[in-house]
């Protein structure tokens, strides 16, 4: 079933991931099979059916009810929602347990689809395929942290190493130190100690991917009062990390500030989460920890996808598709992408890929809050950017991104709205923001937001500065508005620059 609703990409099926973990079942239906997948829904049940499995070795059989009626709810959430396709995957307590055939067995007569119990390297292959798909040229170590079992692989851009699979999981570590912190740290030491491939890890970027890690994310996003609260690519340097850790593997969560945005069925096992963290960057020593939204689940969608896509820049596929769905002409968008890099160019400025990357992005959102008043089209975008669903993208692009939008609709010469999500943004990227706003402040008037005038503008070395050439043909659009940009402009940058018909 494909969905008329005009807020929807047509033409795309939505596609449901089903993730059978150690504390966690959880049901994903996205949109579609894409490169950059927006969710349709999403929801999950903390069953835990790996608590008390070191002791019993079985599945937990309140648990196991409790998870059979989930996917009951689940199976026919996805069908509701239009699912195509259904995928269930089922990670270190189906595959270890006793009882665990049985409980797959039962599982896959309710939700009606072959359920794939994923081996420990499999879990960490789709790991890394997570972090290839959220990040733009990773280059670290991935952990993959569930309920059962700790998953750690090397990842450097798309190459993958050998996974290995510890038996760290929250709840496994919880059971083996009966509760115990101080015996959760020899168990973790002496686990991690098998753990080669941490030593090829110093230096470089440490992802952290499941729930209690994210939450663990959260906890100190509020404790700092952090102003962007959106976990990915969210990052903690190594010894900020080290400190903070420290703290939370004690045991004193209750007692620390914004615990209140942590759900208290997850501040149990914060301490065993932190725990096996600061026990696995203290042998790798990376550069920072840098958190992932992204795991198993996009892992797995992401190799459904052929290589073509599969290359494809996450975050230019999803501006695209905002402008598709949201601005007036998306052919505009992109025509302003392609000259503004002319203009940056002309400019003298010399962008980095990422730079690069995020000015295109920024133009093809620029006018996707055009259906608000006016006098709010600044503060929307700059809300809506700057915490959207974009993979691909760390926080002082998002920033970027979003005060370019923000001055492109409020004026350059305006003050920064959010000094805090500025001083994310470092001087660079704020200097950056009001220059491409500026550009694209030039490019509304001529066009009316329309596709066909912005090819017809060109830069050329003038007899006293820069020539900012129209074509003859364009001539009529010529104005005091557009004149009055032009002078913005080199205002901001300290050109001269003038308008001319070519």
């Amino acid at each position: 079933m494909i969905s008329a609703a005009q807020g929807r990409v047509q033409g795309r099926s939505p596609a449901a991931v089903i993730d059978i973990g150690s504390n966690s079942v959880r049901l994903v239906v996205y949109e579609g099979v894409t490169r950059s997948p927006t969710v349709l829904f999403n929801e999950k049940i903390l069953c835990g059916l790996g608590k008390g499995l070191v002791k019993t070795g079985k599945l937990n059989a309140k648990a196991v009810q409790s998870a059979l009626r989930a996917l009951r709810r689940f199976r026919a959430l996805a069908d509701q929602a239009g699912a195509v396709s259904l995928d269930v995957l089922a990670t270190a307590a189906a595959r270890e347990a006793e009882n665990g055939s049985q409980f797959i067995k039962e599982a896959e007569a309710i939700v009606k689809e072959p359920i794939k119990v994923l081996s420990g390297r499999e879990e960490a292959y789709y790991s890394a395929l997570g972090i290839i798909s959220g990040f733009h040229d990773p280059d670290g170590i991935a952990g993959d942290l569930g309920g059962g079992s700790l998953e750690l692989v090397d990842v450097k851009g798309r190459k993958i190493g050998d996974g290995i699979t510890l038996p760290l999981g929250g709840l496994r570590l919880q059971d083996m130190s009966n509760g115990d912190l101080g015996d959760a740290v020899s168990i973790a030491q002496k686990s991690l100690a098998t753990a080669k491939l941490l030593s090829n890890g110093k230096g470089r970027a440490f992802y952290a991917v499941g729930g209690t890690w994210r939450n663990l994310a959260k906890l100190h996003m509020s404790a700092e009062h952090y102003p962007l609260h959106v976990m990915h690519n969210y990052e903690i340097d190594f010894a900020e990390a080290q400190r903070f850790l420290k703290r939370v593997a004690a045991g004193d969560v209750d007692n620390m500030r914004g615990i209140e945005d942590v759900s208290k069925n997850r501040r149990a096992l914060l301490s065993y989460g932190a725990i096996a963290l600061l026990e696995t960057i203290n042998l790798m020593r990376p550069s920072k920890i840098v958190f992932s939204a992204l795991g198993v689940r996009e892992g797995f969608l992401y190799s459904l996808l052929p290589e073509s896509e599969q290359l494809q820049d996450p975050l230019i596929s999803a501006a695209d598709e905002l402008a598709t769905l949201r601005a007036r002409s998306p052919t505009y968008a992109r025509e302003l992408a392609e000259w503004s890099g002319d203009s940056f160019a002309a400019l003298g400025y010399k962008e980095t890929e990422d730079e690069k990357r995020y000015r295109r992005a920024a133009c093809l959102v620029a006018d996707i809050s055009w259906r608000a008043h006016p006098d709010y089209r600044g503060s929307q975008s700059l809300n809506m950017i700057s915490n959207a669903a974009f993979i691909g993208i760390d926080h002082p692009g998002r920033a970027y991104i979003a005060l370019a939008n923000f001055f492109r609709h409020e004026g350059v010469a305006n003050s920064v709205p959010d000094p805090d999500l500025a001083a994310i943004a470092s001087p660079r990227l704020l200097e950056f923001s009001r220059v491409l706003a500026a550009i694209m402040r030039i490019s509304y008037p001529f066009s009316a937001s329309m596709a066909g005038v912005v090819p017809n503008l060109s830069w050329r070395n003038g007899p006293d500065g820069l020539d900012l050439v129209i074509n003859k043909t364009k001539a009529d659009l010529i104005g005091d508005v557009p004149e009055g940009r032009v002078q913005q402009l080199a205002k901001l940058t300290g050109k001269t620059i003038r308008l001319v018909v070519g």
